[in-house]
């Protein structure tokens, strides 16, 4: 079977029916997981401190320093947090935070250090642009910030900070935040270090076709050196609260994406992404009904329980579910639940 080329993607996404578009990823998805297991993680989402000196127009969750709500998080409340996800069944924490001006490499190892000494949990941490902040600070490379990291304890990589790989989007978006090529070199040589990661997408703010399926092609090419993705996760932008949710008010720039739009960049990146096994349904901005119908857009995966989430929460988006929730959804859908680690290993057939 030969390959989808961008022009092929570009077409499909243009000018395809959301029924074509569904069916072709349900049957990638068929060929791909003949099972109809579909997989999700017990975690919990982190955050160390909402600092950040990127200011991306996009967030309603980063803090000023001199912020009255501004925060670092305590060990005490970090290990409490810990704690509780274990207790739950977790077997990860997704820990990350904003850019804060005044931590520099020795208070992330610190922290990750003092995780592992206490707990066996992945520690699933640091965006891209976390890494690029760290190394930047400690005037080191990023495969020897990577290396002084994975020593500390991190195991895996999110792929938070991607947004839509295209630098002209990101000028608009988040100008102070890190360029497509340094998203993507963090990637690689995390890879290459033998760290997993995943890859995201943030899409429905000011990017147009071609920009999505550029960030797939990107996404693809990288795969195909590293073969380090365990998964594919694309979200769409959520506006309230945030600059870029405000100034289309009154400047009209986009229109917010729809679920029509969610279920087709979705289908799009299944039928794309031939070398990523795992895409992952969204159910924390899209809602558990569109999560459900995910699953027959291309999705095999429903993500994380969330017992914590704070970032898409800022921007009035509160979607919660419990994994017996989460459970019942799968089931009602016609297909089967599966409580899996950070690598995609079942643990547990539910």
């Amino acid at each position: 079977m030969n390959r989808v080329s961008k022009s092929d993607a570009l077409n499909l996404y243009n000018r395809a029916g959301l029924k074509e578009l569904g069916r072709e990823a349900d049957k990638i998805r068929k060929e791909r997981h003949p099972e109809k297991v579909v997989t999700f993680i017990v975690d919990r989402n982190i955050n160390y401190t909402n600092v950040c000196i990127n200011k991306c127009n996009f967030c309603a969750f980063y803090r000023e320093p001199d912020s009255g709500d501004a925060y670092i998080l305590d060990k005490k409340e970090l290990f409490c947090k810990i704690e509780e996800t274990i207790e739950q069944g977790g077997t990860q924490i997704l820990i990350q935070g904003g850019l804060h001006p005044d931590l520099g490499l020795d208070f992330y190892r610190e922290m990750l250090r003092s995780i592992k000494d206490r707990f066996e949990i992945n520690v699933h941490g640091f965006s891209a642009p976390e890494i690029v902040h760290i190394a930047c600070k400690s005037s080191l490379s990023i495969k020897d910030t990577l290396i002084l990291l994975k020593e500390a304890g991190l195991d895996s990589i999110p792929g938070g900070g991607a947004e839509i790989l295209s630098d002209r989007v990101r000028e608009i978006v988040s100008p102070k935040k890190i360029k497509s090529s340094q998203w993507l070199h963090v990637m690689e040589e995390a890879h290459g270090l033998g760290m997993r990661t995943t890859a995201t997408m943030m899409f429905g703010s000011v990017e147009n076709s071609e920009d999505i399926v550029e960030h797939l092609d990107v996404i693809r090419n990288l795969q195909d050196r590293t073969g380090g993705f365990t998964a594919f996760i694309p979200w769409s932008f959520q506006p309230g609260n945030t600059v870029l949710g405000e100034k289309s008010k009154s400047n009209n720039p986009f229109d917010q994406a729809t679920g029509t739009d969610y279920l087709k960049v979705l289908a799009l990146s299944r039928i794309y992404l031939d070398n990523i096994d795992n895409i992952q349904a969204s159910w924390v901005t899209q809602g558990i009904k569109m999560a459900q119908v995910s699953l027959r857009f291309g999705a095999n995966d429903f993500g994380s329980t969330m017992i914590e989430e704070n970032v898409v929460k800022a921007a009035g988006v509160n979607y919660l579910v419990t994994k017996e929730e989460l459970i019942r959804a799968i089931k009602s859908a016609a297909f089967k639940p599966a409580q899996r680690d950070t690598y995609y290993k079942i643990l547990e057939y539910l």
